[in-house]
């Protein structure tokens, strides 16, 4: 095949992290029961992705020789790069909803990166009625929710399959201005539908004792909404997609980056993908889902513009404190500040004389967010910071966290954060944040084949499921049950 002509301008800043359940008996068919033999846990060392000081990998690798798997013999109908949860489940959702084959291709492997990373909220309670992401969300979690359900009716736990849990979540005040928005916003979501209530700091003693708040605050309360594991759930989706392997229509290409895509000059169909390894025919379609690196990736895939499509997608550093096995209180739901909503919260002004260096608050923010998992981990955070694809952990951060956290939950102050760090991890995620919020999910303009999804930022699981089949019905030509147009490139990436 001839290299390719074709042209694309990229203005880079690098990055971005999804199904209609299947008819129930194949979806039903393929649930498989967790294996905690599997579960098991490791020190992961330096990765070129965004997780780093993690103590938990649930992931096991399906071992696949390129040698073996001739690209010229074994054909795919559809490639996927990128294998976080937006990878995962696009791959999932082909793979029950269709007869086509699927190669997942990724530089590492599944929960390396944002997924792996972030505190598994699956909620409505910070989302807005009548906003574009609204319905994908709706969906998205009517479809988590469907396929908790579905595990559940197999005789299986979901906590123990997923991690997951019907928490209910809590967006909490501390001044008489966030106490009316939080007010309005219980009205908006009960107006759609969903159960939702105030409650003022007397009410929520009974709800969450250790949380202190002013006589001014209180919190909305949505007791339907979820958390669940990242790790679970990533490694029953992989074990999943697996049993397609058998039958020839599945194969992981882990630790092999895409390197190129190639194409018949003149032509505006792709036709392979180039990994370092090997090369992957692909018959039907290209999806890109490759996080907070799709910018630079897409630059590297494409190297001779002609089209002008730019990706303003950059990678917003997080920072989160796992506390595993804490024991000396217990959360009943998923915490979260008013402020969170909005991306503010506690600007830092650490110096070097305290915390660190001094903090620009365009640069980093910090929202107090807790939880407590599915393995009884107690989980805060949280930061935000456009630092460029650095993943070190930064002290500082870590201490203004912990600072910001014993605003609302004082008893934390009894405790040693040095004694703690000692049977805890930090992790560090890069979000794929874009800046108008919304996700990229669509073709992109100048091929006829080739799909993005990107741009989730902190939302990659919690959207991952409407995504996947949104990019299914597109590859299928299937009618999509979400409108797509403001997720779509075109107007927004390409002009």
């Amino acid at each position: 095949m001839a290299a390719m002509a074709l042209k694309i301008t990229i203005n880079s800043n690098p990055n971005t992290n999804g199904v209609l359940a299947p008819p129930p008996n194949k979806l039903q068919a393929h649930l498989l029961p967790s294996n905690q033999k599997i579960f098991g846990r490791r020190v992961l060392g330096s990765t070129p992705l965004s997780l780093k000081r993690s103590k938990r990998n649930w992931h096991v690798p399906l071992r696949v020789s390129s040698s073996s798997q001739s690209s010229a013999s074994n054909p795919f109908d559809v490639v996927i790069i990128g294998a976080g949860i937006i990878g995962l489940t696009i791959a999932r959702h082909l793979l029950l909803s269709s007869d086509l084959s699927v190669a997942l291709v990724d530089a590492a492997v599944p929960c390396s990166g944002a997924t792996g990373a972030g505190q598994g909220y699956i909620w409505k309670a910070h989302k807005l009625p009548g906003t574009d992401k609204w319905k994908l969300m709706m969906r998205s979690h009517q479809l988590w929710e469907s396929l908790a359900k579905s595990i559940q009716l197999q005789s299986m736990d979901p906590l123990e399959v997923l991690g997951w849990k019907k928490t209910g979540s809590l967006l909490v005040s501390k001044t008489a201005d966030e106490s009316a928005m939080l007010r309005r916003r219980v009205e908006e979501l009960s107006q759609e539908g969903l159960r939702a209530e105030f409650l003022s700091t007397n009410d929520l003693l009974s709800e969450e004792p250790e949380l202190v708040l002013e006589k001014e605050g209180g919190a909305a309360f949505f007791p339907d909404d979820c958390q669940l594991d990242a790790h679970r759930t990533v490694a029953f989706i992989e074990k999943g997609n697996r049993r397609f392997a058998v039958e020839g229509r599945y194969a992981e290409f882990y630790h092999d980056p895409a390197i190129g895509l190639v194409r018949p000059e003149n032509s505006c169909e792709v036709g392979a993908v180039q990994t370092s390894k090997t090369t992957l025919h692909s018959k039907k379609a290209v999806v890109i889902a490759a996080g907070c690196w799709t910018g630079s990736l897409m630059h590297d895939l494409i190297k001779q513009p002609d089209i002008e499509l730019d990706l303003p997608i950059k990678p917003r550093k997080g920072h989160l404190l796992v506390i595993e096995n804490f024991k000396s209180f217990k959360l009943n739901h998923g915490i979260m500040e008013a402020g969170y909503v909005n991306h503010q919260s506690a600007t830092l002004k650490a110096t070097a004389s305290d915390l660190g260096p001094v903090y620009n608050a365009q640069d980093l923010s910090v929202s107090m967010t807790a939880t407590m998992d599915a393995s009884g981990s107690l989980v805060l955070g949280s930061s935000r910071q456009l630092v460029g694809f650095n993943t070190e952990v930064d002290e500082s951060v870590i201490n203004h966290i912990w600072q910001r956290v014993g605003e609302f939950l004082p008893a934390l102050r009894k405790e040693s954060l040095e004694d703690l760090r000692q049977s805890g991890e930090i992790r560090v995620g890069l979000r794929p944040y874009i800046p108008d919020g919304k996700p990229v999910i669509g073709l992109v303009p100048g091929f006829s084949n080739v799909f993005l999804a990107a741009g989730h930022e902190g939302e990659g699981l919690s959207l991952a499921l409407g995504t996947a089949e949104m990019i299914a019905d597109m590859v299928l030509t299937n009618p999509c049950k979400v409108d797509p147009a403001p997720f779509a490139l075109l107007g927004r990436c390409f002009h």
